[in-house]
């Protein structure tokens, strides 16, 4: 017998789903109340926890709570891909095996990234700005936007996302060099595929720098002031990975001196965006509130993660996207 916490939004949409995936499943579902608790003894049995979207974030000190009291608790399936947060690392210190559902929000990350390089190579902010202005403003000569076509993106980061998105990239024409540690794959969508410590040689050559990596110790701050005065002039980034990736105030300060072009981001160092940040009035930046991910789809691609790894959970298999302990 399995004993699984799950919300008890969960439970009321999924549970018979959960048991009819195979037998011997005892599901505890938290308290429709986020300030409710669960009994002790009802932790105590615990063996399996799911942290699914509906608990983020109205849920979430309920569910970690209950968790955290869980002593029999073995492993631990998330929602969501990143798990920089510091309760994962608590959780793999205790021995809880843990489990991501990385990719099932890889093609809206990616189609959204694409979204943003395309308007910015596009000049749509230029546009958008006058239309607000019921301004007639077209493009003149001299001010034309470069083709894609034969312009270079390097992909920081090529786990699920970071490879959708090279995909989607080459299929513009733009040659793309993937940053990754493990070796080249022979389905890998890239022209090139290089380690991280080619990045800083790539870096003069990148019209497009594509931020798609998880947040470690080593890619904290790893877009620096550095990183930034390598890139050529009228280079731009694209950040949908975490903001600390890219120390913010020399992004800042190379957009303001025009030497950066322009950039799409979806994440920040403070989040939400704080309402003084100049980035907000940057007519060559677009912002969006780290909803890149946003799509009616996700949910049902989470659960089709986590059943087919309580299926192999049950029967002693390797889990899909497991985080090892660093």
């Amino acid at each position: 017998m399995t004993t699984l916490l799950v919300s008890h939004q969960f439970n009321a949409a999924h549970g018979a789903r959960i048991a009819g995936a195979g037998p011997g499943a005892e599901i505890i579902a938290l308290p429709p109340d986020p300030a409710g608790r669960l009994a002790d003894a009802e932790c105590a049995r615990v063996e399996v926890a799911f942290f699914s979207g509906d608990v983020f974030p109205d849920f979430s000190r309920q569910f970690f709570s209950s968790v955290r009291k869980a002593p029999q608790l073995k492993w631990l399936h998330v929602f969501n891909a990143g798990v920089d947060h510091p309760i994962y690392t608590e959780m793999l210190e205790r021995g809880v095996r843990l489990t991501t559902s990385a990719g099932s929000t890889a093609e809206p990350i990616a189609q959204t990234a694409i979204m943003g390089l395309l308007a910015l190579a596009r000049g749509f902010p230029r546009w958008l700005a006058a239309q607000r202005a019921r301004k007639w403003d077209p493009v003149r000569f001299g001010e034309l936007p470069r083709d894609l076509r034969g312009q270079t993106a390097v992909v920081v980061g090529l786990g699920k996302i970071g490879a959708e998105i090279a995909r989607l990239a080459r299929a513009l024409g733009l040659k793309v060099i993937g940053i990754r540690r493990s070796p080249r794959k022979a389905d890998d969508p890239v022209d090139e595929l290089r380690p991280p410590a080619a990045l800083p040689d790539l870096l003069p050559q990148c019209d497009w720098l594509i931020v798609a990596c998880p947040l470690t110790p080593g890619t904290r701050g790893l877009i620096d002031a550095a990183s930034i005065a390598r890139l050529p002039r009228g280079a731009r980034i694209i950040n949908i990975a975490r903001g600390e990736i890219v120390v913010e105030s020399a992004m800042i300060e190379a957009l303001e001196s025009g030497r950066l072009a322009g950039a799409y981001l979806d994440v920040f160092e403070t989040e939400p965006l704080p309402p003084e940040s100049p980035l907000w009035d940057m007519k060559n930046v677009l912002i969006t509130p780290h909803n890149s991910s946003a799509a009616a789809g996700n949910d049902e691609r989470v659960l089709e993660i986590f059943l087919d790894n309580l299926a192999r959970w049950r029967r002693g298999a390797p889990l899909v996207n497991e985080i090892q302990r660093q």
